[in-house]
Parts: C-alpha cells; sequence; structure tokens
C-alpha cells in the first residue's frame, strides 16, 4: 500500500446543520479532492483529524471530485471541530503490487 497525496485545502467557513453536523466551506488551493479520498485536518501546523470524507459538494449537489481553483462543502466522518483556517490535506491509500528485483 502506498500514500498518494491529492492537494490542500483550506476551510474558509463553517456552517451548522442539524442533522449533518458541521459543513466546512473549502477552497481547494493545490490539487484535487476526491469523494473516496482520506482526509488530514491541521489547526495551527498540528494534526487534529485523520480520516474519511463523509460528504463532498458543489453547492447542492454531491460530486466526485473537486479541482483546484474551486469551493466545496465538506463533512468529515464523525468529527465536527472544524475552524475557519484549518487546513485539510485529502490522500488516497493505492495498492500496489510488489515487483521482484
Amino acid at each position: 500500500e502506498v500514500e498518494v497525496e491529492l492537494g490542500e485545502i483550506e476551510v474558509r467557513q463553517t456552517f451548522k446543520a442539524s442533522r449533518i453536523g458541521v459543513i466546512a466551506g473549502c477552497y481547494v488551493t493545490q490539487g484535487t479532492v476526491t469523494r473516496n479520498a482520506r482526509v488530514r485536518l491541521y489547526r495551527g501546523g498540528k494534526e487534529i483529524y485523520d480520516g474519511p470524507i463523509d460528504s463532498l459538494k458543489r453547492f447542492n449537489d454531491e460530486v466526485k471530485e473537486v479541482r483546484e481553483g474551486f469551493e466545496c462543502g465538506i463533512v468529515l466522518q464523525r468529527f465536527r471541530d472544524i475552524e475557519q483556517g484549518d487546513i485539510m490535506r485529502p490522500y488516497v491509500i493505492e495498492e500496489r503490487e510488489r515487483t521482484l528485483s
């Protein structure tokens, strides 16, 4: 297994939603974020969350990916402590076949 970083996301706003929890209003500053990615959430340079994305939206539509330069809404799985200014770094874990050298 190999971890592949996908980019960087800046949290610009947060919204509370009764049934959902906290929606992070984000801007993708580098790369791409995908629906099946996991994210590490950083505040003040310290990692405070590492886990899956529960929801990835553009406006009101659930989407598979959001590219650099676009805004999106992200809900993290079972985690609500998100603040403006937090940084998310999405990544995926890829299976790599071992080769004999």
